[in-house]
């Protein structure tokens, strides 16, 4: 991407090396609506008046809130393996409930996941991520090992439980909230192999949310970019370079 962009990519509030600020019993502190104000801080530090958007799982939910509070600011947005969280709940099976069961165990009241992962924290990390259809083959060693350092601080675990608490709770009041949808264009890719595709109707769901929508499934898992890096690319670049 860097050979055609700029490209900035930030870890998330509460992951990574980014702060952890403490929660509130509303989960508000990490909801996808502050999280975006995290990154579009950023971009005016930097800069950027008006920018374009790639993001994965988490990350492309904190995009889609992005994009809703702050139209002028999103040129376009690309989503990865991911369809809107409030209908993702909705419409969700006990099927997509016994793959996707972190959905339902995070946001369990404080402690309770938090004492419980805190126990093993690599075994529950490996467990969660690598899962999907690819196994662990996405993880390169280096990025393995620094995402399990990580997730072995316990204001991490905390604060990801609280992106999930977040995630059933406010985010769902704010997307129910929004008078209009998303007129900037979604592009929505999803793996061929995940719970996106065995679940959900993407681009019928994304539709819900925004007028000029396309996308399609790449044969590949949850972790596209780390999968199929070039397949990714094909549709990316040209999307985004129509944009600018």
């Amino acid at each position: 991407m860097a050979e055609y962009f700029q490209v900035i990519c930030a870890d998330l509030r509460g992951y990574g090396q980014s702060s952890k600020p403490e929660s509130c019993d509303r989960h508000l502190t990490y909801s996808k609506r502050e999280m975006a104000k995290d990154l579009l801080s950023l971009m005016n530090h930097l800069g950027h008046a008006a920018f374009l958007i790639g993001a994965n799982d988490r990350g492309a939910r904190v995009a889609h809130r992005l994009a809703a509070d702050h139209p002028a600011r999103v040129l376009g947005l690309a989503t990865l393996d991911i369809a809107p969280t409030r209908e993702m709940y909705r419409d969700a099976t006990s099927a997509f409930a016994a793959t996707y069961w972190h959905w339902y165990w995070l946001v369990q009241k404080a402690p309770f996941p938090e004492w419980m992962i805190s126990h093993d924290p690599r075994t529950f990390w490996i467990k969660k991520c690598c899962s999907g259809s690819a196994g662990s083959s996405p993880f390169a060693r280096q990025p393995l090992e620094e995402y399990l350092r990580a997730f072995c601080d316990p204001a991490t675990i905390h604060a990801c439980c609280e992106d999930y608490r977040a995630a059933y709770t406010i985010d769902i009041a704010h997307d129910g909230a929004d008078q209009t949808k998303l007129q900037m264009p979604l592009l929505a890719l999803w793996g061929a192999n995940g719970a996106i595709a065995a679940h959900f109707d993407c681009l019928a769901l994304w539709r819900e949310h925004a007028d000029f929508v396309a996308g399609k499934p790449l044969q590949g898992g949850h972790y596209l970019v780390e999968e199929v890096p070039e397949a990714v690319l094909a549709e990316w670049v040209p999307f985004f370079a129509a944009l600018v």
